[in-house]
């Protein structure tokens, strides 16, 4: 009950914020982050391209990697009408293929910027039938996990090597929700018996999966680079209940109303970004990892979400997918899967 008049009053936690507080508000306290380069999926719309809007604001190169060019260029447009001097840059990225992932991760490597902050933001909801990725895996779980699992290993090297060479602690930020929560069954056999259709398909559980996944890959990352003494940190946020084009999708009276009726609990957007931009750039989160924020403080994830055992198996079967999707898979990612505990 008080954690509810909490949230409905916006008031403060810990970390001197709460759920009416804003990507600027939160952002306020480093107006400065003009040394930065930000990674930021998801960011044509939303949460994300509110992340985008204020990191850029703040002085940070923005990386927009998108499906549509176009969106990002549009988001380019927006933000430098607001920014001039803004450093945005547009890169094409299909997460839900992992082809295409490899793809965007050669394309960034090869301009030789340093990467100090990865925002893993772009979510989906599938409605309809299931339908499966360019790799055979579930749609929603590609693009929402697998495709960010991917991207973040192929970046990691390039994030450890800017923290060495700047001094400046690397960040890596993973968007779930607290439907994560939703789900308490085995993962791996609801992804088994829903690809091979063998259950129904039910869009709501899928993305519940698909954000424990998210919970369950900070874990397990947050583990491994403390074990390779790494100066990169990662976290875990839900963003709360906003009404984005994620949910906009689902029109009509019902959905209409349900929202009119529920508008006291819903955030702005500018609100349902300030836990993303608060992990990524706040001073108070300096070393700070492996927890799973909301409102801008540390939370409790599901039972399902906190265990190790869980992290490290859906990262080794996550591994075996990323391989069996290349016919020439990388050596460096696939050298992993025998040594589950040593490598990223």
């Amino acid at each position: 009950m008080l954690q509810a008049a909490r949230y409905l009053l916006g008031s403060p936690g810990a970390s001197g914020f709460g759920s009416k507080s804003t990507a600027e508000e939160v952002t306020a306290a480093c107006p400065d982050l003009g040394s930065l380069t930000a990674i930021i999926t998801g960011a044509t719309s939303g949460i994300g391209a509110e992340t985008a809007r204020v990191l850029a604001k703040r002085g940070a190169r923005v990386v927009i990697p998108a499906r549509s060019v176009k969106a990002a260029e549009d988001m380019r447009a927006r933000i430098l009408a607001e920014c001039p001097g803004a450093d945005v840059l547009v890169l094409h990225l299909d997460l839900s293929s992992l082809a295409s992932v490899r793809a965007f991760a050669s394309r960034f490597l090869s301009l030789g910027l340093p990467l100090h902050l990865l925002i893993n933001n772009a979510g989906k909801f599938s409605h309809g039938q299931l339908a499966l990725s360019e790799d055979g895996v579930e749609m929603t779980f590609a693009t929402n996990y697998l495709g960010h699992f991917l991207l973040t290993k192929l970046l990691l090297g390039r994030m450890v090597e800017t923290a060495a060479a700047t001094g400046v602690q690397g960040r890596i930020v993973n968007v779930s929700s607290s439907v994560h929560g939703w789900f308490s069954g085995d993962w791996a056999d609801y992804l088994q018996l829903v690809t091979r259709r063998k259950i129904p398909y039910d869009a709501t559980q899928a993305y519940a999966v698909s954000k424990l996944a998210n919970v369950l890959h900070t874990k397990e990352l947050a583990a491994r680079l403390q074990e390779m003494g790494a100066d990169v940190t990662v976290n875990c946020v839900h963003p709360g209940i906003v009404r984005t084009r994620l949910n906009r999708d689902r029109e009509g009276l019902v959905t209409d109303l349900v929202f009119v009726l529920l508008s006291k609990l819903l955030k702005t957007i500018p609100q349902a970004a300030a836990t993303t931009c608060y992990a990524a750039v706040h001073p108070r989160l300096a070393g700070v990892s492996g927890r799973y924020l909301a409102d801008c403080n540390e939370a409790l994830p599901s039972p399902a979400a906190a265990s190790r055992r869980e992290a490290a198996r859906l990262w080794q079967a996550s591994e075996d997918m990323i391989c069996a999707s290349s016919s020439q898979p990388d050596r460096k990612i696939c050298a992993s899967s025998s040594q589950p505990d040593r490598n990223i």
